[in-house]
């Protein structure tokens, strides 16, 4: 349990300080958020060929078709939010993303029937939620395309984290990571193709730093969904918005105010609170 909760939290680390490479790097150049993405899926493809052939780890799919939507999936998802980080703020990135949480406790129960929707649940994700709205304190009175593709990629990561918890039941971290990484380099790579612009110089830098960081946060995430189930990891996955908090505070000198403190108290709340509740699920 205790080590599924690490791993996540560990990941939404390395998803922030990967967007906010990317952000640096688009912001300040013609390069595209979809090129970021790519790096990003190829150099995971190549990581993980390498550990499958040290390792002569059997490629055969035991449920092929988890790991297809697995990985269509998450291409759409990494997609639509580093394209949010590109068009609008890093805040309502994460904001927007984030509302995979309800997405999944809506649709969970339909894909996991021994999983029951219990309202004391309900509660720790209120109380998650009013943390994370104290954090960003959003306004929407106008909305842009880059809110439009993080509510999106929020909607579509919910579905993508389903379905990797499901696939954890038949198929090992390195295959499904195989697999995702392979189906990503593809179509994100026919999705860059008409937009490519070539990094020059320092760029190339930002770009690897957000590809290598991402790489580490997916690997991460695959293995701690390995321990706790989509519902409670998605809670967990909040403290996301802390970590945006503090590296905006410590790269672009945001003000930390009561607000926003008593925000993050309660999202740690509820982490601790899942990771108290928590249970392995069998056979796990």
């Amino acid at each position: 349990m205790y080590r599924g909760i690490i791993f996540i939290m560990l990941s939404e680390l390395c998803f922030t300080i990967s967007t906010i490479f990317s952000k640096l790097l688009t912001s300040s150049s013609d390069v595209s958020a979809v090129e970021v993405t790519f790096s990003r899926f190829l150099l995971g493809f190549l990581v993980v060929s390498v550990a499958v052939y040290k390792n002569s780890i059997s490629l055969v799919a035991n449920k092929l078709s988890l790991l297809v939507w697995r990985g269509v999936l998450n291409t759409v998802a990494v997609i639509l939010f580093f394209l949010a980080s590109q068009y609008t703020t890093i805040t309502n990135t994460h904001m927007l993303n984030m509302t995979y949480p309800f997405f999944i406790f809506l649709f969970a129960p339909l894909f996991f029937r021994q999983e029951k929707i219990s309202p004391f649940l309900y509660l720790i994700l209120i109380v998650a939620l009013a943390g994370i709205w104290l954090v960003i304190n959003p306004n929407l009175n106008s909305i842009n395309k880059g809110d439009i593709f993080g509510l999106l990629s929020g909607l579509v990561a919910a579905f993508a984290i389903i379905t990797l918890n499901m696939a954890r039941k038949n198929d090992s971290t390195m295959v499904i990571l195989f697999y995702l990484m392979s189906i990503g380099t593809i179509l994100n790579g026919l999705v860059m193709l008409p937009v490519f612009v070539w990094p020059q110089g320092s760029q190339w830098l930002l770009l690897l730093a957000s590809a290598s960081v991402g790489v580490i946060g997916q690997i991460c995430i695959t293995y701690g969904y390995k321990y706790v189930t989509a519902r409670a990891g998605s809670l967990v996955s909040t403290s996301r918005i802390l970590y945006a908090v503090v590296l905006g505070m410590l790269i672009f000198r945001e003000d930390l105010t009561l607000r926003i403190a008593t925000g993050g108290l309660l999202i740690l709340l509820s982490i601790g609170i899942v990771t108290w509740l928590q249970k392995p699920e069998k056979g796990m």
